[in-house]
């Protein structure tokens, strides 16, 4: 059976069952997806030629992508990053071609073929880097944030380097331009271009770049406003599609990535009321085409000429990934990257990308890389994104469990501790940090992100560069004596140590922490933390409050049902904190189950009921006095 819907339920099936296994195992998604391909491609060969068509149509899941890590991207957190796009970006794409080119020329090879190579291994795979870095949390790391510069960056110098491969065509390989197929995937040289001069060229392209700003800022709003207007929601995901599909075929056109053109229209309309409904509306397809994408990665490996260059291809792909960590490594240290970071963005970015396909089909129908010569390279490619997978496990299993008994070294000093410490300082710990300040009291601020510890160093913030989970920087930070200790980082798990350990070493510390969830709450409270703020408790009863006052009720019965609802919550948390069981769900927890249904019918009695007895003897703070004087006659 060779019909579409066998090969639907072929890559469905395998991208399920592979995926599924392979977040079990801790691999991630992105090695699930390879091992499909492989599996359905040349071990089991339930797919066929038509694996390279399908790969060209599944890259416009990268599009997808970069339109969506635009809409996360305000304009000027873009400008912010300009030091690290062209500092970092423009340095390891230059540094790994010429290194490369070295390598290339030492074996024999022309200039112009070591360059090229030099061209195309220089790029790293920014599907499989952004997919990674967003399912572990860290695409806001410094390190997460410099690997994104230098894709973004790489994939601006796609097009300089689809205009410069034509030029160095080999002599005896020229014959082979007009056989050769042609490039897919929507990143060839656009043929409405050619043969005009290079100023209408430079011209038309400012045009088409200037026409995507204008109007993503001015012409994409009251289109949607109308479209959203209809409440057909399906029309709005069409228009959604379309506005990227539109995009990507007008920098095709003008001999642009379409990926770099959706990217900026993301940038552009990430300050648009209808963000969220888009990156809604394209998460699905994205996620489908990425996934896709590397399925066709997986399958398309020839077995047969790996088998038989084996000892070369796994040589040259090692050497391509030692050589590019190398690279990265050095920029890391010159653009401070430390710790983690560091580590993160060398291993993150050591292999070849999926450009690197597009670049050997161009450079073969150009007649600058032998077929031979670029069916090699192909497999580096391949397998080098195979590999990435592997060295993130790495990074997670080996490298970081050595680098936290090393950043003790690394970790500032703190030569004069303080009352008051704070752990994490994003945006929950920056708002009590300010509010402490203002009030006079002295803090200390913990936090393993240097360019946020460096940035508010500026504006005279006493933080510090270290992990507030590591024993040692705490009790530097004056762990034994403080009053107070703020846990207010976002990692669940090591929140719950900090708390357990600040407990254990200091019993009479007042202890406020940061929870995610019920669950994380119960976890604090056992570990011994004294007050406990879930991140949008007190922002939903702010809300509920409007809803009840836009209800008609008046302010004053708002605000005294408000503060009767929290309080009553709260202490329906410390009664059921000690029936919560860490290894049993709540669903089938019967005596939580049973409380929990207790507390919510007083609680709805409290608010539903006679609340007068309640109010006097829990809110008298609320009662005005002209209230309290009649209450009294």
């Amino acid at each position: 059976m060779n019909g579409f819907v066998f090969q639907a339920f072929v890559y469905l099936l395998a991208a399920v069952v592979s995926v599924l296994v392979a977040k079990r195992l801790g691999l991630g998604s992105v090695l699930g997806y390879l091992i499909a391909g492989v599996l359905i491609g040349p071990v089991l060969h339930l797919v066929g030629n038509e694996t390279e068509d399908l790969q060209h149509f599944a890259e416009f899941g990268v599009v997808m992508m970069l339109f969506l890590v635009g809409l996360e991207l305000q304009p000027r957190a873009l400008w912010e990053m300009r030091a690290k796009l062209l500092g970092l970006g423009g340095l390891q794409i230059v540094a790994t071609a010429a290194l490369v080119m070295a390598i290339s020329m030492m074996l024999g090879q022309a200039w112009s073929v070591s360059l090229t190579v030099g061209f195309i291994f220089s790029l790293s795979s920014t599907a499989i880097v952004l997919q990674t870095l967003g399912e572990k949390g860290l695409l806001k790391s410094d390190g997460g944030q410099s690997s994104f510069s230098v894709l973004l960056f790489q994939d601006i110098a796609v097009i300089p380097m689809l205009a410069l491969i034509p030029l160095l065509a080999l002599p005896e390989l020229s014959h082979l331009l007009q056989s050769a197929p042609g490039t897919a995937g929507g990143h060839e040289t656009a043929r409405l271009l050619e043969g005009l001069p290079g100023w209408q060229i430079t011209i038309i392209t400012i045009a088409a770049v200037s026409f995507v700003v204008v109007a993503g800022h001015y012409l994409s709003r009251p289109i949607f406003r109308v479209i959203a207007a209809s409440k057909l929601r399906e029309i709005f995901t069409a228009a959604a599609l379309l506005l990227v599909i539109a995009i990507a075929l007008l920098m095709t056109l003008v001999g642009l990535s379409p990926a770099l053109g959706t990217f900026l229209a993301g940038v552009v309309l990430a300050n648009s009321e209808f963000r969220h409904e888009l990156e809604s509306d394209i998460e699905p397809f994205k996620g489908l085409l990425l996934g896709l994408f590397f399925i066709t990665v997986g399958a398309s490996i020839n077995f047969a000429l790996l088998w038989a260059n084996l000892a070369l291809v796994v040589a040259l792909t090692l050497c391509l990934m030692a050589v590019k960590v190398a690279v990265l490594l050095v920029l890391a240290h010159l653009f401070r990257l430390r710790g983690s970071d560091k580590w993160l963005f060398a291993l993150g970015l050591a292999q070849a990308g999926e450009f690197g396909f597009v670049l050997l089909s161009f450079t073969v129908q150009n007649a600058v890389l032998p077929q031979e010569l670029a069916a090699i390279l192909l497999l580096v490619v391949a397998l080098s994104m195979m590999l990435t997978p592997a060295l993130f496990i790495v990074l997670d299993k080996v490298i970081m469990p050595r680098f936290d008994r090393q950043q003790a070294e690394e970790a500032d000093d703190i030569a004069e501790p303080a009352m008051v410490i704070i752990a994490g300082l994003g945006r929950f710990g920056q708002i009590i940090n300010r509010v402490l300040l203002a009030n006079g009291h002295k803090t200390i601020v913990l936090d393993y992100q240097a360019d946020v510890v460096e940035g508010l160093r500026k504006f005279g913030v006493r933080s510090f560069f270290g992990d507030a989970g590591r024993p040692d920087l705490l009790h530097s930070a004056g762990l034994a004596e403080a009053k107070l200790l703020v846990v207010a980082i976002d990692d669940t798990d090591r929140s719950v140590e900090i708390v357990r350990h600040a407990r254990r070493e200091n019993p009479d510390l007042h202890i406020i922490a940061r929870a995610f969830d019920r669950n994380h709450v119960y976890r604090l409270y056992q570990a011994g933390a004294d007050d406990i703020v879930r991140e949008v408790f007190d922002s939903s009863v702010r809300a509920a409050g409007y809803a009840l006052t836009a209800l008609g009720m008046h302010p004053y019965e708002v605000e005294k049902s408000k503060a009767v609802f929290v309080r009553q919550d709260r202490a329906g948390l410390r009664q059921l904190a000690p029936l919560w069981k860490e290894d049993v769900p709540v669903f089938n927890n019967a005596e939580y189950i049973a409380k929990a249904k207790e507390i919510n019918d007083l609680l709805e009695a409290a608010m539903l009921g006679d609340r007068s007895a309640l109010y006097d003897k829990t809110e008298r703070g609320w009662t005005p006095p002209d209230v309290l004087a009649a209450e009294k006659g």
